[in-house]
């Protein structure tokens, strides 16, 4: 029988003094993008969640900074947490509603999966119907318009529904919900906490309002 794992999921936001030594200390850390979270809360980084389409996508694997990131050099997997037929699938609508998204549906996957194969890292996707099911879920919190979710979210429920077992424990760190005025940030925090008072997952700490989403 699997022991008892403690899982750990760091967004970007600020964590208080002293998390570090506790998130180091967690059986598996999952940070995103750029792992700029890496410092006061701690260095460990088994998994990597990219947003891989658009501007992040783009930017990440460009000038070659993100690849010699010492966080991602140390971690052992790669998820792409957008699906590009999805994706695709949204950018007609996008010109009508956001024509200043032009390149946001423009998808990187290859590119950051032919990184991980080169240097010997596990690469997934995050399966399209964890974004699905986000989408589904946020609606019963009235969510304010928005483009898609964000990748904090998406990595959160599919860490729920495909990583985790009922043994193990959740834990989220440097989630603040702010940030990007396109994700639905009010209606994610309201799940976040559902999930938290059903036992689903905990919050290391209070939410800082400071946070840059993840």
């Amino acid at each position: 029988m699997q022991a008892r794992r403690v899982i750990m999921i760091v967004g970007n936001g600020e964590v208080p003094d002293g998390a570090g030594a506790t998130i180091d200390a967690a059986d598996l850390v999952v940070r995103f993008n750029d792992c700029r979270s890496v410092g006061a809360s701690g260095h460990r980084t088994d998994i990597v969640a990219v947003c891989n389409t658009g501007r992040p996508g783009i930017s990440m694997l460009g000038g070659g900074r993100w690849k010699t990131n010492a966080a991602v050099r140390q971690a052992r997997e790669i998820w792409c947490v957008r699906s590009g037929a999805k994706f695709a699938a949204m950018r007609a609508g996008l010109a009508e509603t956001h024509p200043d998204l032009d390149d946001f549906c423009d998808d990187y996957t290859v590119g950051f999966e032919s990184f991980a194969r080169s240097t010997n890292r596990g690469f997934r996707v995050v399966p399209v119907d964890v974004h699905d099911q986000v989408e589904q879920d946020l609606a019963g919190f009235s969510p304010a318009p928005y483009v898609v979710p964000s990748s904090g979210m998406i990595v959160i429920a599919d860490v729920l529904a495909h990583l985790a077992t009922p043994d193990d424990e959740v834990v989220l760190a440097g989630f603040g919900h702010v940030g990007w005025e396109w994700h639905p940030f009010a209606a994610e925090r309201r799940h976040v906490d559902a999930l938290a008072a059903s036992g689903r997952l905990r919050r290391l700490h209070p939410i800082s309002t400071s946070s840059q989403g993840a």
